[in-house]
């Protein structure tokens, strides 16, 4: 990978990570679902009044929308409201990390190593120390709503490598466009139009720019970026970058929302991050190969 599409990459990484604080901290005031076509509406508007649709058929830019904004992001909010910890969520969402390399074999034909498969097994068993230790019914409802989440982020990692369009912020424009009416139809039906007036009329100016920080910082610049390395690179090179996301989530969800860092999250954050060197020993091994370093 080039150091110029690393340090996006790691860029993106602190924006998301930073990103569950917000979303936390947002769901208080705001119900999830409308909080989210509230970002997704924001991200949109007034950028597809300008900005051409990606030369793809809509109906394709209208499924990546759906799952990459929609269906993740209303399934990780729901979960937050429900008392899903910040920090925690951000660990649980890498799995989306295996379930891309597991959906990038079935349908592109991409075929992971044995030393990621491995990775992938050792961070899997730190979820499952995190399922252990979730004692509340609520957040265990919670944890599996952002392995759903996880699951459509997969989804549309693959459409993206799939889609092959290089018109990043288009896309993280027009995804935004088709994300934001079925969020705010599925909050009008489950949490109510008076929730939602009742909200916008509360919003304060925290409330505003955490919707502003949800719109444009994590959405256009993140996704809009990320859509571009996961089509530039293997589905299993990029997708391990996020791995290190429940850093910056659990460590400032610990200092700003003082959350507990108990040993088995601490434990189960390890686990992650040793999968996620293992998920990128075979692409470092072919830069050194290169390079005539002998490994």
């Amino acid at each position: 990978m080039r150091i110029r599409d690393l340090l996006l990459a790691l860029l993106v990484v602190v924006v998301w990570g930073s990103n569950f604080i917000v979303m936390k901290l947002g769901v208080h005031d705001i119900p999830p679902l409308f909080f989210g076509s509230m970002r997704f509406g924001f991200a949109a508007l007034p950028l597809v009044l300008w900005l051409r649709p990606p030369k793809l058929p809509l109906r394709k830019v209208a499924a990546w929308g759906l799952t990459q904004f929609a269906l993740q992001f209303g399934l990780l909010l729901s979960s937050l409201k429900l008392g899903m910890p910040a920090g925690l969520a951000s660990l649980v969402m890498q799995l989306q990390v295996f379930f891309t390399i597991a959906l990038a074999w079935l349908v592109l034909r991409e075929r992971a190593r044995p030393v990621q498969l491995l990775g992938g097994a050792i961070a899997l068993a730190g979820m499952a120390l995190v399922a252990w230790n979730l004692q509340a019914r609520s957040t265990l409802i919670g944890f599996v709503m952002v392995m759903a989440g996880a699951l459509a982020w997969a989804a549309a990692n693959v459409l993206s490598k799939r889609l092959g369009t290089p018109q990043a912020l288009a896309l993280a424009a027009w995804g935004s466009l088709f994300a934001a009416p079925p969020l705010l139809l599925a909050s009008l039906l489950f949490e109510g139009a008076g929730a939602d007036l009742h909200a916008l009329h509360a919003m304060g100016l925290g409330a505003w720019l955490a919707v502003a920080f949800q719109s444009y910082p994590a959405t256009l610049f993140g996704f809009g970026v990320w859509s571009m390395l996961i089509r530039r690179y293997p589905a299993a090179q990029v997708a391990p970058f996020t791995l290190l996301v429940p850093i910056s989530g659990m460590l400032g969800a610990a200092l700003v929302l003082h959350e507990p860092l108990q040993s088995w999250k601490l434990g189960a954050g390890a686990m992650v991050l040793v999968g996620l060197v293992l998920n990128q020993l075979p692409a470092l091994r072919q830069r050194w190969r290169a390079r005539g370093v002998s490994v």
